[in-house]
């Protein structure tokens, strides 16, 4: 495993080094996806930089844009005992490769009795601020986390990039690795070299007693945001940061809705019928009686994602829409 000299890196260095680190360790590890190796560029977001150099172009391999193809090509890797993290450029562009994802990578090892694996990772990036429209930016991690067979990771710090991902490229089952645009050149903590994050496992960012705020991705660094807020005014906010969508960690996030009695759960994706909704649904159902107001849902509006920069500004949740909604609950 290679050696991070540096105290800080963004995301899209993390992504780098954990592939890096995959493939120097495993030779079965490729990579493969659109403009991807170092003679097209090293990626449009250039996580892929350097691979193809130092690993050849026949393990970082630059593909035809067809996500039907990039993920057709993985999944037949895969079985055949490669280990590939292939990249879909956007999430809405998964959209093409659906058949392949949905019904083929999540459900052979079903098929087959568990004798066939699918050691598969998906990277893709997507989020709103960037005036790329609605055909660009949609956060879709409810699609996938309702396909039984698939594992679907958000994460939301350079750290937990490289750990989760390393943890992904080495899990037997498909993983879907979700990279927040807006994030990819924030500074964060560098990760312990070769130190794998836990899928399935959230962590609790920050302690708490009143209210807790449970999020992941970009949405969680807003909501730590609110509750330095909160924390002026005397409240004291639990933040949990689920990291991983599928499978849900309800222990942790029930553990601390038990001690604090209210929650909000906010995300970039939209609140109908999203991840919020299973959190809240599960939580009155395991603490009824217990809760002192209802679960509280903050997420993006109903509606492809504006181009018009004042609208794609009020369609993500907001740290004043995450704030009227604690406050709501509190009271």
């Amino acid at each position: 495993m290679s050696t991070v000299a540096q105290k800080k890196i963004n995301t899209a260095q993390a992504i780098n080094l954990a592939l890096h680190d995959a493939m120097a360790f495993d030779s079965s590890v490729v990579v493969l996806g659109e403009d991807i190796a170092d003679a097209q560029g090293g990626g449009v977001f250039k996580c892929t930089a350097g691979l193809s150099q130092k690993f050849g172009t026949g393990r970082v391999k630059s593909t035809p844009i067809s996500e039907q193809a990039i993920v057709g090509a993985a999944v037949g890797g895969a079985l055949a005992g490669l280990r590939p993290v292939a990249e879909i450029m956007l999430m809405n562009f998964m959209t093409v490769a659906m058949d392949q994802i949905v019904n083929h990578a999540a459900k052979l090892r079903f098929m087959t009795g568990g004798q066939t694996h699918v050691p598969l990772v998906i990277r893709t990036t997507t989020g709103a601020g960037f005036g790329t429209g609605g055909q660009h930016a949609d956060y879709l991690e409810a699609w996938f986390a309702h396909t039984a067979g698939i594992k679907v990771v958000a994460p939301a710090t350079p750290a937990d990039a490289y750990g989760l991902l390393l943890s992904c490229i080495f899990d037997d089952d498909p993983c879907i690795f979700i990279e927040n645009l807006p994030l990819y050149f924030v500074p964060g903590d560098a990760p312990v070299p070769g130190e794998r994050v836990p899928i399935g496992k959230a962590k609790v960012v920050q302690e708490g007693s009143d209210i807790t705020l449970v999020s992941y991705s970009r949405t969680l660094h807003d909501v730590i945001a609110v509750a330095k807020k909160l924390a002026k005014e005397g409240v004291s906010a639990e933040v949990i940061d689920l990291r991983t969508i599928a499978p849900l960690d309800m222990q942790t996030v029930t553990a601390s809705a038990r001690k604090t009695g209210r929650v909000v759960v906010a995300h970039e994706a939209q609140v109908d019928f999203g991840v919020g909704a299973e959190i809240a649904a599960r939580l009155h159902k395991d603490l009824f009686g217990t809760l002192k107001a209802p679960v509280a849902r903050v997420g993006a509006a109903r509606s492809p994602v504006p181009f018009s920069k004042p609208l794609e500004t009020e369609f993500v949740p907001t740290q004043n829409r995450i704030l009227a909604a604690i406050r709501e609950t509190l009271n």
